[in-house]
């Protein structure tokens, strides 16, 4: 039973830093979907997260010695906020370890707080571990982000609030899932007070732990997280947190990249307001599971957990907001090597707004054309371009889903090179001065010729790079290894088909 949790969540001493935020109705978003819609504004917290609930929470309830030796935290954002701000205003001395790769506004987000920063690692399990070796030196009170009672107690208290702010019928309340802290807090209340109510958390499809964990019933860990929607990019989730999700969570959703983007979207037509990725997770789940379930005339709740982005962060997902609500396709189509034919594909297209073109010659029989094509009824509509396009005699691939096609090749479109020994990878490497001379470095120690290089800065904490190198045969073994040392993710697209039909 939750029980206990109930007397901790009610409680919780978090209202001295934390607001009541409001319940808004998303009047667009409930057009749309058929339902009512409402979103829990947990972004407009003095840290523009929720994170400072659970923080503050477990800090109050420090004994005097414990005060006395200060605080110290993990994090790459919004917890560190959250314990710069309740260390302030309890009067502790805060150490905050940040990954190096931790973007410079959060940085000096959480130093003007009055915390000290520590920056160690390339990743938060690198800061994690370095976190609690200091704690362990100095005698300071490791404030977990996640796997702490009373953290998750102080998370909680958005479901009161929830549960106080609409007392009418209630389909679901849709929760990101990062460490699990907010959806074990938010499940263990609504479901001892109204169980009828479905507790769905949601996860990137690149970071699916909670979702993997539930499914084997014991906590696994991911081999790698994606990056995009960093707040919940956590390898393993939290022992308490597992506990309280197998008893109360209903389900775990789990939303592409495309799909956060255009939740960010949706929820900025709304309110005016711009989610981190995080943030806007709880809405791109609703929106698959009422496609999924096709209901209508319901009450849904999405906690809109955050809003700490980088400004330079909004070109991408704009980019990729169009796809993600199935407003652009984006095809691969071969046309005649022939005067006219540019035309007569475009009058094909119709009324619809073309909104990418590229093109290079190869040869003299045939084009390969790259073409983002602007849609207003969705799938639907890209399936009937296909079928009109392919009744025509196009020979077409639909490239609207390959992540190589969005990230790269639409900005690099540029003729087949006919390189031989040719292999091709993306890399994922840590944003900071000196990264990518690093990776250069690193190829620069071999003898393998770089045949293709492409690079483009997302305003994210990591890189993106692809590269194509050429590899005889009989050095795959000694290139394998170098994939190794060089230490960066990264994805073979050798036979990628972006691949072979722009670039190979």
């Amino acid at each position: 039973m939750s029980e206990p949790y109930i007397k901790k969540i009610l409680t919780a001493r978090v209202y001295d830093v934390a607001q009541e935020t409001p319940l808004d109705f998303a009047p667009q978003l409930s057009a749309r979907l058929a339902n009512e819609i409402y979103l829990k504004r947990e972004d407009l917290q003095p840290v523009f997260s929720f994170k400072l609930r659970g923080a503050y929470n477990r800090m109050v309830q420090l004994t005097p010695e414990e005060a006395a030796a200060g605080v110290i935290a993990a994090s790459a954002g919004n917890h560190a906020q959250g314990v710069a701000l309740a260390a302030a205003r309890l009067g502790l001395q805060a150490m905050i370890v940040m990954p190096a790769t931790t973007p410079e506004i959060k940085v000096r987000s959480v130093a003007s707080r009055g915390a000290k920063i520590v920056l160690h690692g390339n990743t938060y399990n690198d800061a994690y571990e370095h976190a609690c070796e200091l704690a362990a030196a100095t005698g300071a009170t490791f404030i977990h982000p996640y796997d702490d009672p009373e953290v998750i107690a102080g998370q909680g208290t958005i479901a009161m609030e929830i549960m106080q702010q609409h007392q009418q019928d209630l389909h679901a309340i849709f929760v990101p899932v990062g460490g699990g802290g907010l959806i074990a807090g938010v499940a263990a209340y609504v479901k001892y007070l109204r169980p009828e109510i479905k507790i769905i958390g949601v996860e990137p499809d690149d970071a699916p732990s909670m979702h993997h964990a539930l499914a084997a019933k014991e906590r696994v860990r991911l081999s790698q997280v994606g990056i995009f929607a960093d707040g919940v990019a956590v390898l393993q989730v939290g022992k308490e947190p597992f506990r309280l999700a197998q008893q109360y969570v209903d389900e775990v959703i789990l939303v592409s990249t495309d799909e956060i983007c255009a939740a960010i979207k949706d929820i900025f037509c709304d309110t005016r307001s711009i989610c981190e990725p995080a943030g806007a997770l709880a809405v791109a789940g609703m929106k698959r599971y009422v496609a999924r379930e096709g209901i209508r005339e319901k009450s849904l709740i999405a906690i809109a957990s955050g809003a700490n982005i980088n400004f330079d962060r909004l070109r991408h997902v704009a980019e990729r907001a169009e796809i993600g609500e199935h407003r652009e396709a984006i095809l691969a189509v071969t046309i005649p090597e022939v005067v006219g034919s540019f035309r007569r594909f475009c009058e094909l297209l119709g009324e619809r707004s073309v909104t990418e073109f590229n093109y290079r010659f190869a040869n003299s029989a045939a084009a390969q054309i790259f073409v983002g094509v602007q849609l207003s009824r969705g799938e639907v509509e890209r399936r009937e371009l296909i079928h009109l396009l392919t009744q025509q005699g196009y020979a077409l691939v639909d490239l609207t889903e390959n992540e190589l096609a969005k990230l790269h090749i639409r900005y690099m479109v540029g003729g087949h090179a006919g390189v031989s020994d040719e292999r091709l990878y993306r890399f994922e490497f840590p944003e900071r001065p000196g990264a990518l001379l690093r990776f250069l470095n690193c190829v620069g120690d071999h003898h393998w010729n770089i045949s293709l290089f492409h690079y483009r800065n997302h305003g994210a904490a990591y890189g993106r790079v692809l590269v194509g190198m050429q590899v005889p045969q009989t050095q795959l073994d000694e290139f394998a290894t170098f994939l190794e040392q060089v230490g960066y993710t990264y994805w073979d697209e050798s036979e990628s088909l972006g691949y072979q039909l722009f670039l190979r």
